[in-house]
């Protein structure tokens, strides 16, 4: 729909649908239909004024669309994976076998084309090798990163890390102190995100450090890694930004 209206020549803004919902409940809007949600939308336009995102080019669209191939790929092998484990039966498991090994061609497939359709662009191409010099860091992440945030590397530290969602957000009230939280942000890219954190956590380098002194110093693990997504996300953002490579020790110090 937000292609079809930029091809129009309209300017789109993307919102999260529960924040459209609850400025709804919030002006007494209960009820909801087609045209309750179309005056919501334009009251909630006119009231917000949600900056316009621009929508990304053919190139970035086949992208994330190959991505999010791919992330279906991966669910359903997981599935399969999982139901072959459990499964006695001969036949079953022959049928699940086969279906196996043809996802496992078609994901070699869909890791193909985002192969070519990385080395069509040289800005692409560029971006990732200068990210691939930082540990834990992988083809994923990266791809996740340039078709899903095509913003990196143009906001500020605090910028990026709520919108991919792992920047602490406060529940304060009065002289009351609430407890930090993350929510919100850009979901498959924080899924991806944790996964080379986690990876990051478990070598030697910047990442690996800063997490130990988090553990050490009385952190939940969660916390602690949600932190070292946000750092790793920062130091990613700033690459990017400056267009300078990988520097272990200025890293492990910022």
């Amino acid at each position: 729909m937000a292609s079809t209206l930029g091809a129009a020549g309209l300017s789109v803004a993307v919102v999260n649908p529960r924040q459209v919902r609850d400025f709804a409940k919030a002006t007494g809007r209960l009820a909801k239909t087609d045209a309750l949600d179309a005056q919501v939308l334009a009251h909630f336009a006119a009231a917000v004024q949600p900056p316009v995102r621009p929508l990304p080019d053919s190139q970035t669209a086949e992208l994330a669309a190959l991505l999010t191939r791919r992330r279906q790929v991966v669910q359903q092998l997981t599935a399969e994976r999982h139901r072959l484990a459990r499964t006695t039966f001969r036949r079953v498991r022959r049928r699940i076998q086969t279906h196996v090994r043809w996802l496992q061609r078609e994901l070699t497939r869909v890791d193909t084309d985002l192969d070519q359709a990385l080395q069509a662009s040289p800005l692409w191409r560029a971006r990732e090798d200068l990210l691939r010099q930082v540990p834990g860091v992988g083809k994923v992440l990266i791809r996740t990163l340039l078709a899903e945030v095509p913003e990196l590397g143009t906001l500020s530290r605090q910028q990026v890390a709520t919108l991919v969602g792992v920047a602490p957000l406060n529940r304060d009230c009065g002289t009351w102190r609430g407890r930090r939280g993350t929510w919100g942000g850009r979901r498959a890219v924080r899924a991806v995100l944790y996964m080379a954190t986690l990876t990051a956590t478990r070598y030697a380098g910047p990442i690996q450090t800063f997490y130990r002194r988090l553990c050490a110093a009385g952190k939940a693990k969660k916390v602690a890694l949600v932190a070292c997504m946000r750092k790793l996300l920062t130091m990613l953002n700033a690459m990017l930004r400056d267009q300078t490579p990988w520097q272990p020790r200025t890293s492990a110090t910022a």
